[in-house]
């Protein structure tokens, strides 16, 4: 037990911040980019619907940090979680921060026409996936026990 509350309060030891990796993925679709242009020019109104989507996604951002705060635990995966947020988003998605934090690759690939942009989300969630959901879910099975498998039953991971 000694143990399990001094990794507890690391958090799930996540090491490398999840936006982070979707920066990176972001920065090598640039470079394929320049290495292996795409030229397509998607429609004007493909263009503001990707801006719609980049606004979307820092939007629900905001709302899910402001959901954090009001619950007060720690939106950083390597703090410690000191409850399971079950309603709002949390109640379609176990992960929609990851989710907000794809629209704005897509939105930004189809505003600028960028298709390696928009794909760079493919390696995003699989890194993702490794590098943060699984030790979170690890982490929160270990800390919450019954209460985050049944949440795991009822809510899918992505939507």
């Amino acid at each position: 037990m000694e143990r399990f509350m001094e990794k507890d309060l690391k958090g799930a030891g996540v090491k490398i911040p999840p936006p982070v990796i979707f920066i990176l993925f972001m920065l090598l679709a640039h470079a394929n980019e320049l290495l292996f242009p795409i030229g397509i020019t998607f429609a004007p109104v493909i263009t503001y619907i990707g801006l719609g989507l980049v606004m979307a996604g820092l939007i629900l951002l905001l709302s899910l940090l402001l959901q954090f705060k009001r619950v007060k635990t720690a939106i950083e995966p390597w703090q410690p979680t000191s409850s399971i947020i079950k309603t709002g988003l949390y109640k379609y998605s176990r992960n929609p921060i990851y989710l907000a934090l794809c629209t704005i690759p897509v939105g930004l690939g189809l505003y600028f026409s960028h298709v390696w942009l928009i794909t760079s989300v493919i390696p995003s969630c699989i890194g993702i996936y490794y590098v943060a959901i699984r030790p979170e879910e690890t982490y929160l099975t270990r800390k919450f026990g019954d209460e985050y498998i049944r949440y795991q039953q009822q809510v899918r991971r992505w939507f």
